[in-house]
């Protein structure tokens, strides 16, 4: 019996302080220093970002279709690199917020590369070892499978861009 009683009456004992069919509360503000609101820029205190996964982002951006006279793939992945996206109107941001870089899809002669390179008023190289975390995350990345080598502009010292070659079947 005590075991009936008594959570009935604290209970009973807590409703009395308000109306048992009105309840109303202050809401959640937040634990320490999480955000109360929310901001559109990037880099702020308060920015949550609201955008959809990366390979739905990449799809939505227009592919650039190129020719090229040359034909063998290393020479076809130059020119998508020297094609690919660097602005957030022809391709989609990735990075891990210190360092930002740019994914777009270029087909070159029935090809499709996926291009990764870096922001036009950024630095102008990426970051040693780029090309083999590009080569593990491309299926991540673009939701295809990602061709057997990986090819860069520039130097191995100084790379510009990344071209992997995709099989989206």
């Amino acid at each position: 019996m005590k075991k009936i009683l008594l959570p009935a009456l604290a209970l009973m004992s807590l409703s009395a302080c308000a109306s048992l069919w009105h309840r109303e509360g202050v809401g959640f503000t937040g634990i320490d220093g999480e955000p109360k609101t929310f901001t559109a820029e990037k880099g702020s205190a308060d920015y949550v970002a609201r955008r959809l996964s990366v390979p739905a982002e990449l799809a939505g951006k227009p592919v650039q279709r190129l020719r090229s006279e040359q034909g063998d793939i290393a020479s076809l992945a130059g020119v998508a690199i020297a094609a690919g996206g660097r602005s957030p109107q022809t391709a989609v941001e990735v990075g891990s917020g210190t360092l930002d870089l740019f994914l777009s899809t270029v087909e070159v002669n029935n090809v499709l590369f996926a291009v990764l390179r870096t922001p036009e008023d950024g630095i102008d190289r990426l970051p040693e070892g780029a090309d083999a975390a590009f080569a593990q995350s491309v299926p991540r990345l673009t939701g295809c499978l990602a061709g057997v080598q990986v090819y860069q502009a520039g130097s191995s010292r100084r790379t510009t861009g990344l071209a992997v070659p995709l099989d989206c079947r």
